[in-house]
């Protein structure tokens, strides 16, 4: 039987700034659920009130103010909320240790356990191997892969998850992935179809036709070679 498609979340944060432990705070996460590599159209948002103000570099970047996030929720309020929806999936972010640090930290703030490090996926990891010296933040890697950014105006958590899920999928083997051609013949054989839902289930397996000429069509072939006059090959 072929394996179940596995389900990956994933997600982008905004803080107040660059470190934790130093008292910033996420202010908003946005999360994309993927199975097999596929979007669902399942997503998660949220903002927070970090209960601290907000630097001016940092709103310029995202452009969440003190008076946008003062009557949003605290993280605390919704974290039994996003720990459903993360379940036990593994966690896809574009340099994932940064908003894995400040994701950790608030759930720690709340006493809720930390999400395992082994559960992590980091884009920009990946990145760095298959495109060793280029550009390789989100907006650059978009730009490289084709993938329209052109109402990315901010940084937005839910928006850049959205696009982070696209460049995803580009680094991970492209739109080809689902088709099923890397089926086992003996899956194929034991079932009478392909049991992965992005592949017609319909079709029967036919095992592959044999491409070596009979001795009957070689001897045609020969036959007909010899009937030509000053072929091409013979030619000085």
């Amino acid at each position: 039987m072929t394996a179940t498609p596995l389900r990956e979340i994933v997600f982008d944060t905004e803080t107040t700034g660059f470190d934790p432990k130093s008292g910033d705070r996420m202010v908003e996460i946005g999360c994309i659920e993927m199975i097999g590599r596929v979007e669902t159209g399942k997503s998660y948002h949220c903002y927070y009130n970090p209960e601290r103000d907000m630097p001016k570099s940092a709103e310029e970047i995202h452009g969440l103010s003190d008076v946008f996030l003062s009557d949003k929720p605290l993280f605390a309020d919704k974290a039994d909320e996003l720990i459903e929806f993360l379940g036990d999936a593994p966690l896809v972010a574009h340099n994932a240790t940064f908003d894995f640090g400040f994701l950790n930290a608030e759930l720690e703030k709340c006493g809720k356990p930390a999400i395992a490090m082994d559960r992590m996926v980091d884009t920009l990891a990946m990145a760095r191997v298959k495109h060793p010296g280029a550009k390789l933040s989100l907006d650059a890697l978009c730009t490289r892969y084709g993938i329209d950014r052109s109402h990315r105006v901010k940084h937005g958590a839910l928006l850049d998850a959205e696009l982070l899920a696209q460049l995803y999928i580009e680094l991970t083997g492209g739109r080809q992935i689902g088709l099923g051609l890397a089926a086992e013949k003996n899956d194929a054989q034991s079932s009478g179809a392909r049991d992965d839902p992005l592949v017609r289930s319909d079709r029967p397996f036919r095992a592959p036709r044999p491409h070596k000429a009979s001795a009957e069509e070689l001897a045609a072939n020969t036959a007909f070679l010899e009937k030509m006059e000053l072929p091409i090959w013979h030619r000085g």
